[in-house]
């Protein structure tokens, strides 16, 4: 596991090109990144713990995060802390996965998340 490419899971694929379709949000990289801060946002940790990342759908670290890498590094360093987790790659590409997928299932499962207002605004909350 690398914080290099970001892999995801089928059902994570399939929810994204939903969410494309749905929102009107072309890229892969700018849903992952609300859904990321999504997931962080909660207090629990997510429950599963082990992802299996089986579609197609890959990005390397730099498409994902951007020219906010830094930021998003340091968010995912602190809710290790936060989580107890050592701050090894290994645990921080865990922890982004998790989460990634996470905030995928609560974008696509939030029926009143259809439009790029309805996400901002659910951001607002």
């Amino acid at each position: 596991m690398s914080l290099e490419t970001i892999r995801l899971s089928q059902p994570a694929r399939d929810q994204l090109v939903w969410l494309k379709r749905t929102t009107g949000i072309k890229n892969w990289n700018a849903l992952c990144r609300w859904a990321l801060a999504m997931s962080l946002r909660e207090p629990s940790a997510p429950l599963v713990k082990e992802i299996v990342t089986d579609s197609n759908v890959e990005m390397s670290w730099k498409t994902f995060a951007g020219t906010y890498g830094d930021i998003y590094l340091a968010l995912l360093r602190q809710r290790c802390a936060v989580d107890g987790e050592p701050l090894t790659e290994e645990s921080l590409s865990r922890t982004l996965t998790i989460h990634l997928h996470r905030g995928i299932g609560y974008l696509a499962g939030n029926q009143e998340i259809r439009t790029i207002r309805e996400l901002v605004g659910s951001a607002c909350e």
